[in-house]
């Protein structure tokens, strides 16, 4: 709503580190009602740079967390030859996700191509495609969930309103930044273009050998997240797994409650059955 939207009067945000920015951002934190997301759009010419150092580089590290970058890209009338501009190449080198959008007004190869170019510039990020720009929120708000974040999440007992600090920026025709508080509650079909959410638990520990070929071997390519804590039978510690994209984390520390496996995945058009399967069968 408009109450909800804090407009710059200064102009572009997107030069230098931004007095501007900061104070809007205090602004919106000093509110009395606590956010659980928030967005900075800016224009589709920006310099992801600048806007990212305003929160790394200031006080604002201390209040908010970067989580990731976001650009987003019209399938229907990008082609290779934007990249020849410089904020177009700045704007998915920086990029963690890239929204290839209106897949559905572009051809198949044409949408292929810019997918294969920007794999070339961006060889990590996560590419999803989109229509309408509507894309299950779980994919790409809280993507860089800390540890904290991840313990806060399985520990807490509410089911569906445990909130977490993140920072989010979307870039490309605008851009973003988001602070959120992710829901540690994952329903089991995000209902959007074949996107699929699984939930596994178990009272039993993993082997850590046969999760290790699960993760390498095993798991399906169209999995972009995961998160959860896992134990081990080999170990008497506590270990925050976190996965994106192809690359994944573990982290140790203290039990401080009855050892279990919880565990999310989200992807698209995900057999759900096998992966549950093949995660039973790493179970000691």
């Amino acid at each position: 709503t408009e109450d909800d939207m804090v407009e710059l009067s200064n102009g572009c945000i997107c030069c230098t580190i931004n007095e501007g920015l900061v104070d809007a951002v205090y602004r919106v934190l000093e509110r009395e009602d606590r956010i659980d997301c928030m967005v900075i759009e800016t224009t589709g010419i920006a310099d992801p740079l600048p806007i990212i150092l305003t929160f790394l580089g200031t006080e604002l590290r201390d209040l908010t967390s970067l989580d990731s970058v976001l650009t987003v890209v019209d399938s229907e009338t990008f082609t290779t030859d934007h990249f020849e501009s410089e904020s177009a190449l700045k704007q998915v080198a920086f990029a963690d996700i890239v929204l290839l959008n209106k897949t559905d007004l572009a051809p198949p190869e044409k949408v292929e191509e810019l997918e294969a170019y920007i794999r070339t510039i961006k060889e990590g990020a996560r590419i999803l495609y989109s229509q309408h720009g509507e894309v299950p929120l779980p994919l790409i708000l809280g993507v860089g969930l800390t540890q904290a974040d991840l313990f806060d999440s399985f520990e807490t007992e509410e089911k569906h309103e445990h909130h977490e600090h993140h920072e989010h920026e979307h870039h490309h025709e605008h851009e973003h930044h988001h602070e959120h508080h992710h829901h540690g509650h994952h329903s089991n079909h995000l209902d959007n273009d074949g996107f699929v959410s699984l939930s596994f638990q178990s009272d039993r520990p993993f082997d850590v050998h046969k999760f290790q070929e699960f993760l390498t071997e095993e798991m399906p390519f169209e999995v972009f997240r995961a998160k959860g804590i896992l134990w081990f039978n080999d170990s008497p510690m506590r270990h925050i797994f976190q996965l994106s994209g192809p690359r994944y984390e573990l982290n140790a520390c203290e039990w401080l409650t009855p050892p279990k496996n919880q565990l999310v995945v989200i992807g698209r058009n995900l057999d759900t059955a096998q992966i549950r399967e093949q995660l039973n069968s790493c179970l000691v």
